[in-house]
This record gives structure tokens, sequence and C-alpha cells, in this order.
């Protein structure tokens, strides 16, 4: 008899929290129990877990004592909280030492980055990775790239137009910096094999199902659509401009969500395309594991397989619920 983990997983109704949910849910593998705030108690998207038959915890993360009762016999804390709260993630992290946690899956799900610098997503990410160490509380970074669903043109027949959040074909630079990508499905099926796997504890993981640029990108969208791509320029230099000017409204109040929004947005074009940060050198370099070479027997959706679904009107729009 096999004996499931016991997994805790904060932020189950979020595009990557509903990835990883389902995943683990294929996986069979795992007795999943979901962590929600008690003001999302009442939504929709957390009956429908409850429905599931799933255990819900409904638990201020300020709430120690609470956390313990959610946290007791916990295998794995994974957590896909929002990009906003991310530092609201040291709260559990006491907690989990006590309750002897046997590892931590802290938010990352971003693209391959440096540690500081680049991306303040990525700084505050790490600023959480760095407490998990200091605790010395196992755990797993995973890094996914960039979605499919966010990293497709746009077509002159605004056929795809229905699953973007806003339709655009940019070519950043040359339109050439190579980037891990994996479709937001797969997301799921990845963490349930990675979190599986002691090969992978207190190590950092990137997963992908293609890497391509956008020029490769833009090449696949034509000859599957039968449509001329018509791509719209930003150069490096507005690239950083942009970065610039993101960090300059930030500056005048720092909390601003929106202000942060895009801020991350302008980071993540010259992380990718200026840099050049989300690639496996780069992710070799810095030591993470390819979660292709550890799971050859799982194969990912292609970019190629999600365009087509894309075309047929079968993709729905990230972020639309």
């Amino acid at each position: 008899m096999v004996v499931k983990q016991k997994v805790l997983l904060l932020g189950a109704t979020g595009e990557t929290g509903a990835s990883i949910l389902k995943g683990l849910q294929e996986s069979g593998n795992f007795d999943i129990e979901v962590l929600v705030r008690p003001a999302s108690k009442n939504k929709p998207s957390v009956q429908k877990i409850q429905e599931q038959g799933i255990k819900i915890w409904c638990i201020d993360i300020n709430e120690s004592s609470d956390l313990m009762s959610a946290l007791s016999g916990v295998d794995v804390l994974i957590s896909a909280i929002g990009p906003h709260g991310l530092l609201e993630q040291k709260k559990l992290l006491q907690a989990a030492k006590s309750a002897g946690v046997k590892r931590i899956v802290p938010c990352a799900f971003i693209t391959v980055a440096p540690p500081r610098g680049a991306m303040l997503l990525r700084d505050e990410k790490e600023e959480v990775y760095n407490d998990i160490k200091f605790l010395g509380i196992p755990y797993t970074i995973i890094d996914v790239g960039y979605w499919y669903q966010i990293s497709f043109p746009s077509l002159p027949s605004g056929k795809v137009d229905y699953a973007m959040i806003v339709p655009n074909s940019t070519i950043h630079g040359d339109g050439t910096a190579p980037n891990i990508l994996t479709d937001l499905r797969d997301v799921g099926r990845f963490v349930a094999r990675i979190i599986y796997d002691d090969r992978t504890l207190n190590k950092y993981v990137y997963t992908y199902g293609d890497i391509l640029s956008e020029n490769e990108i833009n090449r696949i969208a034509e000859e599957l659509s039968g449509e001329k791509v018509e791509p719209t320029p930003m150069s490096n230099e507005q690239i950083e401009d942009s970065v610039a000017q993101a960090k300059a409204a930030l500056s005048q109040n720092p909390q601003d969500p929106m202000k942060r929004t895009v801020l991350y947005i302008s980071q993540y074009k010259h992380s990718k395309y200026v840099r050049k940060d989300n690639s496996p050198a780069y992710a070799d370099y810095l030591g993470y594991l390819d979660a292709r070479s550890l799971y050859p027997e799982f194969t990912p959706l292609s970019f190629r397989e999600f365009f087509v679904e894309v075309l047929a009107g079968k993709m729905k729009k990230v972020y639309s619920s």
C-alpha cells in the first residue's frame, strides 16, 4: 500500500494554484488540503474546491495557533500566493518549522532570473527563500519560465484575440532571445512529480515545454494560421526606458499595486529580452535542475499543440474570472 503525502496548498484559486491543485489530483499520490483566507470562504471558487471533497482551512495566517492545526502532519506546504502578498509567506515559516513540515515549496513559478537586482518580484521571492534557509526548513524552488498563454502574438484577423489579456504582437529587441516556456496546464503536472522526488529536495528546478524565441513563436503562428504576423518593434533602449519610468512612478507610492504591476511587467521584458536570463544556459549556470531531464517519461504540451487549440477557439483567457 502506497502512503500518500499530505499536501497543504495556499493560493489554490489563482491561475498557478488551480493548475497545481489539478496536477496533484491527477497524480493520485497526495492527500490534499487547501488553505484560504477567512474573507475568501464564501467565494464560488472556494466552494467549488470544497465540493470536490477537499478539506478547506479558513485561517488568518497571522494567527499562529490556527496555523499549527492546519500544518499538523503536513508533508509538503505549497504556496501559490499572489504577487502582492509574497512577503506574507514569512508568517507561515516558523509555524511550518515547529509543525515539522518536511518540505516547503514557496511561491516561485516565474522566469529564471538572478536572485537580486533584475526584478523586484524576484527580489521579494528570494527574501522568502532566504528566510526558509535561515530556519533550515527543507525546500524546493520551482520556476516555470513564461506561460504559453501569455506568449503568443495577435493575428491580423483578430482570430486569437479572444484568448489574450491584451492583444499585441510586440517584438522585443531583435526577437532572438531564447525563452523557457511552459503551458500553464503543465505547471501542476510538473509540480506533482517534483515534490514526490527526493532528488529535488533543497534544489531549484525549472520546467519547460518549449524553448523558443519570439521570432520562432511568430513563425509557428504564421505556419499554423496562414496569416502574416505584423510585429510592433520595441528596442532594448525602449525596454530600459520603460523600467526606469516604472521605477520612478513606484517610488512615489511604493505600495500601489498597479504601479508595482507595471514595474513587474517592464522588468520581465528586460530580464527576458535584454539580459536574456530566462534560458536553459542561465538556469544551468545558477544551478537549477532540469525537470525534463528528471522526468523523461513525461511529455509536456508543445507550443505548437497549444497554438492549434488557440486557433480552434478552445483556449480560455487567463485571469478572466
